[in-house]
């Protein structure tokens, strides 16, 4: 007789996540688990086709084994799934721990990591472009000064649970259903504390705030992390602390804008410049340089300056800086410039040759009229 496929006793696909095939194992576990179907004469031997398919594709090295050679790859060797009768007491009870978000069975002493915490730090472009290191202020929860983390006042130490023996959850069974809880007395830490510290309340935690010092690299951009290992909350118990994610922010800059490695600016010309050629000083990051705008340059033209950009904090070369022409419109005439304007423009006959981008709109609207009326 063949021997089902995995995937299909568990219904996904062979290329499925690690959370798709945990999900699709609980479902089936609890929709024929006997005790649910006890006129079900079938359900114990589907339980346990479902639970031995999870055992082969929850664990990575079995996972692969069956992906290459298929069942025969499960039979020998010291990889071999080797299958016994199914524990429905573990099984069972490790569906409901999943989905009630509690652990498997501890050992004594159980410990919790600290959460990661995280911050947004602003920065100047500057800052972020050419790096820094920056000072910051972070409250968190800090072990104990006086209790050391313990919860225990000086001079006593927690007790083992005596209601879980330690183990931070308590079992009920019926035949073999099996179903494990949260202790209620220690709350899933295996010990208790007779004496509480009188300044963490027996947490072993308190609030503090304390000043880090952050290493800003070169090149970094808005949305870019900078980890800071053991800085987030302290943990419990004795546990390790949480880290500290520090998230850039770039500030608007006055002059540049932004694109990854490039930088984008608008330079400001007189129509004189704009009309006859000249040179202006642009501001770089780096200094001023000096960009020479060839004559007839049109209000939006684009020049590049290359290697005046940003060089990744990542691989990458440096990028360019990108200057955007603005011919600006003189303001506050005297009668007798407004006079010379008047004469200047007389003299271009109408436009002409002299003015492309205007010649070239007018005979498109012409044709745009023509076509509406044909």
């Amino acid at each position: 007789m063949a021997e089902a496929d995995y995937y299909t006793t568990l219904n996904v696909p062979r290329g499925a996540k690690d959370e798709e095939i945990k999900k699709a194992y609980r479902r089936l576990a609890m929709k024929f688990h006997p005790d649910r179907n006890p006129e079900d004469g079938q359900a114990e031997q589907r339980f346990k086709e479902i639970k031995e398919a999870y055992e082969v594709l929850s664990d990575p090295e079995k996972r692969a084994q069956y992906d290459r050679f298929g069942h025969a790859g499960l039979r020998t060797g010291p990889g071999g799934a080797g299958f016994g009768a199914a524990d429905f007491s573990d099984i069972f009870g490790d569906v409901f721990s999943d989905i009630f978000g509690r652990g498997r069975r501890g050992g004594r002493g159980q410990v919790f990591r600290g959460a990661d915490l995280r911050y947004e730090l602003d920065l100047e472009l500057e800052e972020a472009v050419f790096g820094d290191t920056v000072t910051i202020d972070v409250t968190a929860p800090a072990p104990c000064e006086v209790c050391r983390g313990s919860g225990a006042a000086p001079g006593s130490a927690p007790e083992t649970c005596p209601t879980c023996e330690g183990h931070g959850q308590v079992r009920m069974s019926q035949g073999f259903f099996s179903l494990a809880q949260t202790c209620p007395r220690c709350r899933g830490t295996g010990q208790v504390i007779s004496n509480p510290c009188t300044r963490c309340g027996g947490q072993g935690r308190t609030q503090r705030t304390r000043t880090l010092s952050v290493s800003v690299p070169a090149g970094v951009d808005t949305g870019d992390r900078i980890r800071l290992s053991g800085e987030g909350e302290a943990g419990r118990l004795g546990g390790a602390p949480g880290d500290l994610y520090v998230e850039v922010r770039v500030k608007p800059h006055p002059i540049f804008q932004r694109d990854g490695a490039d930088l984008h600016c608008e330079i400001p010309v007189s129509f004189a410049m704009a009309a006859l050629g000249g040179a202006v000083d642009v501001p770089t990051l780096k200094g001023p340089v000096t960009l020479k705008v060839p004559a007839a340059s049109q209000s939006g033209r684009v020049f590049r300056l290359r290697g005046k950009g940003v060089k990744p904090v990542r691989a990458g070369a440096v990028g360019d800086l990108y200057c955007r022409v603005v011919v600006e419109t003189p303001v506050d005439l005297t009668s007798d410039q407004k006079e010379l304007l008047r004469k200047f423009n007389e003299s271009l006959e109408n436009g002409g040759r002299h003015s492309p981008r205007s010649r070239s709109w007018l005979d498109g609207v012409k044709a745009f009229f023509e076509e509406l009326r044909s």
